[in-house]
């Protein structure tokens, strides 16, 4: 089997790839998936439907195209790891992770301890919080191949 890993939040960092490098690694039967982590084209996802005079809206329509790819990419995934950094609040970060429970999809958060109490109920619902890549590889390894 060919697990596939959603990979949600925190763009400013290289996490994903740590996760990546290690999973290769360790030899894991994996592959990866993700929202757009290019800031500027995640925020003109929706500038094909036409031009906006107010951001809110431009925000809306490209809020909604993304959304297509990521409901997607998050139904078809086997576990997700949603990562929360220190620079930004990522609340869509949170929203995916709203998902993945409500679908019962299993996840792992990503994050520092300082951050614990917003993100308690976050942090509830995932199988697991990790506090940096080479856990959650561990914990890949270990779910993927027990052991």
């Amino acid at each position: 089997m060919i697990w596939t890993i959603y990979l949600s939040g925190e763009i400013h960092t290289d996490w994903r790839q740590q996760i990546m490098d290690g999973a290769q690694a360790a030899g894991l039967p994996v592959e990866f998936t993700s929202a757009v982590t290019d800031h500027d084209a995640s925020d003109a996802a929706g500038d094909s439907l036409g031009p906006e005079s107010d951001g809110f809206w431009r925000d809306h329509k490209s809020s909604k195209v993304n959304a297509i790819r990521t409901k997607n990419l998050i139904e078809q995934c086997d576990i997700a790891v949603v990562r929360f950094g220190d620079k930004y609040k990522q609340w869509n970060a949170a929203f995916d992770a709203g998902q993945l429970a409500a679908l019962g999809k299993p996840y792992i958060t990503l994050h520092d301890s300082d951050i614990i109490h917003p993100l308690k109920e976050v942090d509830g619902a995932a199988m697991a919080w990790a506090q940096t890549p080479e856990q959650v590889v561990g914990i890949l390894k270990y779910v993927i191949s027990a052991g």
